[in-house]
């Protein structure tokens, strides 16, 4: 069965994707063909994860036709000035073994290149057909209407932490006013979802587990989530998400379980500053 898909600009996303963010090379090829039979197509990677290669001859063994697939992955920070970032692109291309990716994304901010800069590198990639469609990640408000704004592409996505700890309503209320789809990762919170109570309260009424409420309740919430596991045999519990929804009283449950410092990762030199968050410690 192909899960439903969101559309922004023209980008028909998979809103269930499989990320690969610290899983090992070797993990990546045991863990991807029990993703494609659970019905994953959407995979998110980075230059960063160094697992490209690991994904690429996964998907290239599985057999699965290109045009079922949706790839995302991301430059680095170190990559965005002009004499490295379309150099990079192709590297990741080679490593992933395909000639463009379906959405290539800027992974942090970062504090040496200008917005504007990193935008036109990613604008000069997509009119170079690298990729189909561009995105950001970790970008706060003021960073995405700069981004949009300064875009000759639609920005399709930004990539961001969203789980039920954290509060991101400035960010949320700034991509729906800009119309950019939310690509939620970190869903789980790093493995405090599974045993919260609240959580745990709300899958016993659904016969869920904790973790496939929290990827539902960012799906109810109109988002993409990405979820990972290095598991096989988890990879069909992530993918069992299009049998329940939630009740406007459950999400509201799930939406007051934010607080503040509730963000796990803030990588300074990467990362904004935040939408109304002060003082935040750096992490991740």
């Amino acid at each position: 069965m192909a899960f439903p898909t969101l559309t922004a600009h023209g980008a028909a996303i998979p809103v269930l994707g499989f990320g690969v963010f610290r899983v090992s090379g070797e993990e990546v090829e045991r863990v991807v063909p029990a993703a494609l039979a659970a019905g994953f197509r959407h995979f998110d990677t980075a230059q960063f994860y160094r697992n490209e290669a690991a994904l690429g001859r996964a998907l290239k063994d599985s057999g699965v036709p290109r045009e079922e697939l949706f790839i995302t992955t991301k430059v680095w920070p170190d990559n965005y000035g002009a004499d490295r970032f379309a150099v990079s692109v192709d590297e990741s291309l080679e490593r992933l073994q395909l000639d463009h990716v379906d959405l290539l994304l800027l992974h942090w901010p970062g504090d040496q290149v200008p917005i504007a800069e990193q935008i036109e590198q990613l604008n000069a990639v997509q009119r170079a057909g690298r990729t189909r469609h561009i995105g950001v990640s970790n970008q706060n408000a003021a960073q995405l209407r700069e981004s949009v704004e300064r875009s000759a592409a639609p920005i399709v996505t930004n990539q961001i932490e969203l789980h039920p700890y954290l509060d991101q309503r400035a960010i949320l209320a700034a991509a729906k006013e800009l119309g950019v789809a939310v690509t939620a990762y970190f869903a789980l919170a790093d493995g405090r979802v599974p045993n919260d109570p609240v959580l745990q309260e709300i899958g016993r009424a659904h016969g869920k587990s904790a973790a496939q409420v929290a990827l539902r309740w960012v799906l109810d919430h109109g988002h993409i989530a990405l979820s990972k596991t290095a598991r096989p045999e988890r990879a069909a519990e992530n993918a069992a998400l299009f049998d329940f929804r939630l009740s406007p009283e459950e999400i509201a449950r799930i939406d007051a379980l934010a607080r503040p410092g509730g963000r796990i990762v803030n990588p300074q030199g990467l990362a904004p500053a935040w939408d109304g968050e002060k003082d935040i410690p750096s992490a991740g």
